[in-house]
């Protein structure tokens, strides 16, 4: 027999023709129920299990009273939360969030917008959509939407979503990113239709909700139950105000001092302990590049006072969102600030007339003084609870 030739190569075409069956195959093993994922049984950071399999928020603010609580003050009880969901029920919302599954071509999920490598939001002066429904083509492939992704730090908190507070819920606002054309463009009937069909799901959903078939209401309290455990309260900032007097240094506490001062009025709308007020603010932000005026919440609430007004964002993780506000305008945190050390109004497009915040004023504050105020923002990062990328997801999809 002759022997064998150790060095034979393979042909390009035929290495890639293999590397596409063994695609095909893991895809084929996923929608077979061949993917065995098991469910955390833990409870996210800040988070404790009950005697229930509930998982509760706890943390430090809960110490202190909801009467009397002080505007903008240190130590400030916590607004209502949304908690108590199972630790099964988080973990699977996780698995879902990854997942392109839910989109209707397979090739966008929520992580797609909101990535733990962009602290939670894309990095992306406005975020990328379906092809051919947005405002044009991206070099990513996709197109362009009107807006940037916010981080979803801190939802369990928050009573409005979206920059125009257009939703009163979480469960709101994943329905109108499922049904939205320039987005995942599907519905519930399509996405049980596809959940169903991977057993893997089944197995999942059974463990989580003790159903034998996918239900399209359990698919949005699973996400519901994932966001609202993307908790952020253990920063320097958290740790000072708690009584560890050492966790800033003298120029980050300068900077705290500017930012409650009235001369800024920062803490008046990004309010503590969660850094924004949840209300809706017309700031007079420049129009974002390669875009027109956005009317913002004028057009949901039919009123020419919101005209350009937009939801106040937390700064907690501030630092990881760039490009910030709603359209990328600023590049970094001294040119949001020279922004609003600015005269009000400066930025506003000529024959738009806006109703600016009664809290735009300009404070003159000096160099130093906003410096100090950058300082002190990059001590609102606490990314503990940043959730863990999946190695893979049921449907055998590639994770984003």
């Amino acid at each position: 027999m002759p022997k064998q030739n150790r060095n034979l190569r393979i042909h390009p075409l035929l290495q890639f023709v293999g590397v596409l069956l063994w695609i095909s195959t893991a895809a084929t093993a996923a929608l077979d129920g061949d993917v065995d994922i098991e469910l955390s049984d833990q409870c996210p950071p800040y988070f404790r299990l009950d005697g229930e399999n509930h998982c509760r928020l706890n943390t430090l603010y809960d110490l202190y009273p909801l009467a009397n609580p002080q505007w903008g003050g240190y130590r400030v009880a916590l607004p209502g939360r949304r908690d108590g969901f199972t630790p099964q029920q988080i973990d699977l919302g996780r698995y879902l969030f990854f997942d392109s599954i839910l989109s209707a071509d397979r090739d966008l999920s929520c992580a797609h917008c909101h990535h733990p490598d962009f602290g939670l939001s894309d990095g992306r002066a406005r975020s990328i959509g379906r092809r051919g429904h947005g405002l044009g083509p991206s070099r990513s492939g996709g197109e362009e939407l009107p807006r940037g992704a916010p981080m979803l730090w801190n939802m369990a908190f928050q009573q409005t979503f979206f920059w125009d507070a257009r939703a009163a819920s979480l469960e709101q606002q994943i329905e109108a990113v499922f049904e939205t054309p320039a987005e995942m463009a599907t519905n519930p009937a399509q996405i049980v239709e596809k959940l169903n069909a991977v057993p893997a799901y089944r197995q999942m959903f059974l463990t989580a909700f003790g159903t034998h078939s996918v239900q399209y209401e359990h698919v949005l309290t699973a996400i519901v139950a994932f966001e609202t455990s993307l908790v952020s309260l253990n920063s320097r900032y958290d740790r000072y105000i708690h009584g560890a007097r050492t966790a800033l240094t003298d120029q980050e506490i300068n900077g705290l001092h500017v930012f409650r001062s009235f001369a800024s009025r920062c803490s008046q709308c990004h309010t503590p302990p969660l850094f924004t007020s949840g209300q809706l603010a017309t700031t007079g932000t420049p129009v974002a590049y390669g875009s027109t005026f956005d009317r913002g919440a004028e057009v949901i609430n039919n009123e020419p006072s919101l005209r350009g007004a937009f939801k106040v964002p937390s700064l907690r993780n501030i630092v990881y969102s760039a490009p910030f506000m709603h359209g990328g305008q600023f590049q970094t945190l001294n040119e949001v600030i020279d922004f609003y050390n600015n005269e009000p109004g400066h930025a506003v497009p000529e024959r738009e007339d806006l109703v600016l915040h009664w809290h735009i004023v300009n404070p003159g504050l000096k160099t130093a003084e906003m410096a100090d105020l950058v300082a002190f923002l990059n001590t609102l990062s606490d990314q503990t609870a940043l959730p863990a990328i999946p190695d893979r997801v049921p449907s055998g999809l590639p994770v984003p």
